[in-house]
């Protein structure tokens, strides 16, 4: 909970050094976003497609190279099972829901004005069930497209702890 913190305070502290010193010149930009993450692996097995919503920040260096980062909210839904036994019968089991704060920082570049390639890592803090309690570490690489204020982007997000949970992922967001 402390890394969450900080990192927050980090993200804002950026937003206001950077966005009232750069403004003028759209080297700042900061948003929303939604969301959705197809899982992967035993993950899809055990889990529903998921989504999010969350805060995007990116700051632009030199030569299309910029730096990326974001806070935000994921849930999956867990899958239920029936399994029928001759000698037992019917029985269900539900896997819990997985839910967690991904906090992400990254690099940023811009093959041409609208087309980009990023990667990005940090933590996903767990919020809802003792199973998955604490945080796992992000690696996401992705490429996206920005039209003036609109940025989708189509991604590959790993979080591993305790072996690992990916999802084939779809961001889209408003930047101003």
């Amino acid at each position: 909970m402390q890394t969450l913190r900080i990192l927050t305070a980090a993200l804002l502290l950026s937003c206001l050094v950077f966005g009232s010193s750069s403004a003028q010149v759209k080297r700042f930009s900061i948003g929303p976003y939604i969301e959705t993450g197809a899982p992967t692996g035993d993950f899809h097995d055990t889990h529903e497609v998921g989504w999010g919503a969350g805060l995007n920040a990116d700051i632009k260096l030199i030569a299309g190279l910029g730096v990326t980062g974001s806070v935000g909210y994921m849930h999956f839904n867990g899958k239920t099972y029936m399994q029928t036994d001759p000698v037992n019968g019917t029985s269900s089991y539900s896997y819990p829901n997985v839910s967690a704060i991904p906090i992400r920082v990254g690099v940023k570049y811009h093959f041409f004005p609208l087309l980009y390639a990023k990667v990005e890592g940090g933590v996903a803090n767990f919020t809802n069930n003792k199973y998955r309690d604490g945080a796992a570490g992000i690696f996401a690489p992705g490429i996206g497209i920005r039209i003036l204020m609109i940025d989708a982007e189509v991604k590959y997000e790993l979080w591993s702890r305790n072996g690992s949970s990916g999802f084939w992922g779809l961001k889209a967001g408003i930047n101003f």
